[in-house]
């Protein structure tokens, strides 16, 4: 489709930047966020439900990420990161049923 190139380009230049920027937080944190991996005990809980669970989000899982030495900046950039790795992820994943629907000859189910 006529712009499916530049939506994409988009979408890889914002998680680029996100990812890559100068930022509170190091890249290697962000990434780590973005990908909901290896991250220490409060801060897995608090982007464990931002990934998957975010209307359980609470204000004492933020505070524990507090008590553990992260401010609120990077918890915010943090946050951000792993909403937009969720993100990703079912974008990614829904491009690829896109395709599959087109390949396996049915392009109305991909519409």
């Amino acid at each position: 489709m006529p712009g499916d190139d530049k939506k994409r380009a988009a979408h890889r230049a914002l998680v680029d930047h996100v990812l890559n920027a100068e930022s509170t937080t190091s890249a290697q944190q962000r990434a780590r966020a973005f990908n909901n991996d290896a991250l220490p005990p409060p801060l897995h809980t608090l982007i464990s439900k931002v990934v998957a669970r975010p209307a359980q989000v609470t204000d004492a899982d933020v505070a524990a990420a507090q008590e553990s030495g992260y401010t609120e900046d990077e918890l915010f950039e943090l946050v951000i990161c792993a909403a937009l790795g969720q993100s990703d992820r079912l974008y990614e994943t829904g491009l690829a049923a896109l395709t599959q629907a087109t390949i396996d000859g049915r392009p109305d189910s991909a519409t």
